[in-house]
């Protein structure tokens, strides 16, 4: 009964929008289109500070990889500036806009997210600040901060919104989903609506017993023993396992300066197993992993753990490309601390390390706790045209936003089963119908889609296909 309640009170909300959405479609429709017959490609690159990089053809759309000229300091524009990479899949200026970023690197290959399938849009894509190339040099890392980041995302759509001036939605999974609401919360007026996928939200960063209740309860006891009995034993052959790390390392270059050892790196390596597991395999997938650790080989528990976790990634090699994260998690995100109670303390012997043990020592950071507090509040008494989407079975989903009564049509769903890849295409039918009507009324687009609720767009395999964007575990 309270279920039915409450769909019927979503097709409310619904229903009273679409007059809404057909007012802003018609004014949008009215303004003036001076510029409509200039070639794209010549509308972008007239935009100050925006240069090109390539143009690759794909059916269909104009596809450009693209360099802004952003200030280094936001707050001190005069101060240098650097080249911001962004792409934008072009379909037509009289179609929504979707505003995506992961918050790393972007691809320059042509991708289209979920929002941008749904509303049959285009899409600008910005890769985040400090990661290469977009990074400024010399590198100043105080300017790495989530209103930094949001004040470039705030100047690409000034820039842009005079060629595509329909509706806007900005959208993100993971560290994407994170940086999108960050930007909302810092520049409420920009866009028409936030699709955050599998956003953490880590409000008090020495407070991290979610996590813990998390992998006790997460998926079946039988696959939870596999997964444990699998890194409890990895850390059991800690000896003879590192001899084979350090020919792995050897022959392929791998050095540990910044993590301090071969023997930290291995352990972090480790304890990221079970974590990993869950981010981007389904309960399905248990099967793949030594039913009897125990009794498997050397080369078996080594196989396990470096599919899951990646015995390169804490490398100094495998450290780099993610410095940028790492340094934000240290000074503001902050990073999740789990427990193994199923390891007995013997056997391990820095536990969880902090971001700190992964940025290079010349680079200095201090954390700083109100930022974190400062947005969940901002959300849960303000969030407007905001979904967020979790996925049931992702641990990064153990600390997530949530709403508060100052929430105006703004949802929280999560996805049944599912992974740090979960979408709406994943949720439960009423959920995935509600989501996409919002996503599609955001987008001010008929109030005939509206109703249907459905994407807009086909399904397209060479821009709708993607794995869960595959970040080794403990990057969210």
């Amino acid at each position: 009964m309270r279920k039915a309640l409450r769909w019927l009170l979503a097709l409310t909300v619904l229903i009273g929008t679409l007059g809404t959405a057909a007012t802003a479609e018609a004014a949008t429709a009215a303004e003036p289109q001076a510029t409509a017959t200039a070639d794209i490609k010549d509308r972008l690159l007239a935009v100050p500070g925006m240069s090109l990089i390539e143009e690759k053809p794909y059916p269909g759309y104009r596809y450009f990889v693209l360099n802004y000229t952003q200030p280094v300091d936001h707050r001190h524009p005069a101060r240098g500036t650097f080249q911001q990479r962004i792409t934008v899949l072009h379909k037509d200026t009289s179609r929504p806009t979707v505003f995506y970023t992961g918050g790393y690197n972007v691809s320059t290959n042509p991708g289209r997210r979920e929002p941008t399938q749904i509303v049959d849009g285009n899409q600008v894509s910005m890769e985040y600040r400090f990661f290469t190339p977009s990074r400024p040099d010399p590198a100043d890392w105080s300017k790495l901060d989530i209103w930094q980041a949001a004040s470039d995302q705030h100047r690409i759509f000034e820039a842009l919104k005079k060629i595509y001036p329909r509706n806007w939605i900005s959208t993100g999974g993971s560290k994407g989903g994170m940086t999108a609401t960050y930007y909302e919360r810092f520049y409420p007026r920009d866009m028409d609506g936030v699709v955050a996928y599998v956003a953490p939200n880590d409000v008090v960063n020495d407070e991290d017993s979610a996590y813990d209740r998390f992998f006790a309860s997460v998926g079946t006891k039988e696959c939870r023993d596999r997964l444990n009995a699998v890194q409890r034993e990895a850390l059991v052959r800690r000896e003879p396992l590192e001899k084979k790390y350090a020919a792995y390392a050897a022959e392929n270059g791998y050095t540990f300066t910044t993590i301090g050892s071969l023997d930290r790196a291995y352990e972090a390596v480790v304890l990221d197993y079970v974590w990993g597991f869950w981010q981007y395999s389904l309960l399905s997938d248990c099967g793949s992993i030594p039913a009897n650790a125990a009794g498997a080989t050397d080369d078996e528990i080594w196989t396990s753990v470096d599919t899951i976790s990646g015995f390169s990634f804490y490398t100094d090699q495998g450290l780099a490309p993610y410095t940028p994260y790492y340094y934000q998690a240290g000074t503001q995100l902050g990073a999740p601390t789990i427990h193994f109670p199923h390891i007995e303390k013997k056997y391990v012997r820095y536990g969880y390390q902090p971001p700190r043990n992964f940025v290079p020592r010349d680079i200095t950071m201090r954390f700083r706790p109100s930022a974190m507090r400062d947005v969940d509040t901002w959300v849960r008494h303000n969030a407007h045209h905001m979904l967020f989407v979790y996925g049931q079975n992702d641990p990064w989903g153990a600390e997530r936003f949530r709403l508060g009564k100052g929430a105006k049509d703004s949802y929280v769903f999560t996805a049944p089963g599912l992974n740090h890849g979960a979408n709406v295409a994943g949720l439960v039918a009423d959920q995935k119908t509600l989501a996409t009507a919002r996503i599609l009324a955001w987008a001010g687009v008929s109030p005939t889609a509206v109703s249907q609720a459905k994407p807009l767009a086909k399904f397209d395999a060479g821009l709708d296909v993607r794995d869960v964007e595959r970040e080794p575990a403990l990057r969210p």
